[in-house]
């Protein structure tokens, strides 16, 4: 099958891409390089959120486009106006099936700007008559990920005696392995499962649980520090636009309401296995050669 995908140089993507080669499909790669793509996939040059691909000879689309910081690039932009210019091409071409990625916790009232666009982008999919399937991922983890391998690891590794604890650190979260969440799109596009699906790990941690197995991968012990929310609630929005934060006013907001769900039958059915966050940890985490125990 010859799959366009929007996204797929990025942290899924390119786990996805290497999925469709080994099940002999034909990925389609919209992005502004090719370079580090594998053999077997091809290029197409191209921004989504400026313009409308052509999509002639496809089959099917798949959306992955995502940012969790504004960072040249708006959620608005690259959440919602990138999903309508996807919808164009595929109207214009005649493709009916798309897969889509959105995130658990996307609705509307949340006053977070990445859950509200991604919320906008699932109400496009579900109007546009398409064949879809809207996945919504809890944390994904695994190497190169962003939240265990850069903020979680910068803060048991940063050169402190303690580790900061955001309020009691109680926020529950339910992270799922790259590798699941890739196998996840590939088996809904090859068993044309339609609808809309949770996707979340086997187990559910809080956040200093996570801190905790942190610390223990990449063999630190630090006590916690915590810091008080009603602190964080005046400093987040402070430190927020600059650009050496450590937290955004978003994360932040998602971060207090946690990102978790139960396992659902349907994702049992599709993945039978999924890869505990304790097997992919240690692959990927450490401080630096030789740290000085705190």
């Amino acid at each position: 099958m010859r799959v366009f995908v929007v996204g797929g140089t990025g942290f899924v993507g390119r786990y996805l891409v290497r999925r469709l080669l080994e099940g002999g499909h034909t990925p389609i790669v919209l992005a502004r390089s090719g370079h580090h793509l594998p053999q077997g996939a091809a290029f197409v040059e191209g921004d989504i959120t400026r313009e409308v691909p052509d999509l002639k000879g496809v089959e099917a689309a798949i959306y992955l486009a995502g940012i969790i910081r504004e960072r040249g690039q708006s959620f608005q932009a690259v959440h919602v106006e990138g999903v309508k210019n996807l919808l164009t091409a595929l109207r214009e071409a005649g493709v009916e099936r798309l897969l889509h990625m959105s995130a658990l916790g996307a609705r509307r009232g949340t006053g977070s700007r990445y859950y509200e666009t991604k919320a906008e982008a699932e109400e496009l999919v579900r109007r546009s008559g398409l064949k879809w399937t809207i996945f919504r991922p809890s944390l994904i983890f695994g190497p190169g990920d962003e939240f265990f391998g850069k903020i979680l690891r910068g803060l048991v590794c940063a050169p402190l005696p303690f580790v900061p604890l955001i309020g009691d650190g109680r926020f529950p979260f339910r992270p799922v392995y790259v590798g699941d969440v890739a196998e996840a799109f590939a088996r809904a596009l090859e068993g044309n499962v339609l609808g809309t699906f949770d996707l979340v790990g086997p187990k559910e941690y809080t956040f200093r649980e996570l801190l905790e197995l942190v610390m223990a991968t990449v063999g630190r012990k630090k006590p916690f520090l915590p810091i008080p929310l009603p602190l964080m609630d005046l400093l987040v929005p402070l430190l927020s636009p600059l650009p050496f934060a450590p937290i955004t006013r978003d994360q932040y907001l998602m971060l207090k309401e946690g990102n978790t769900a139960p396992l659902p039958q349907a994702l049992k059915d599709l993945l039978p296995t999924l890869t505990p966050l304790e097997e992919v940890l240690p692959s990927y985490l450490a401080c630096s050669p030789n740290p000085t125990r705190a």
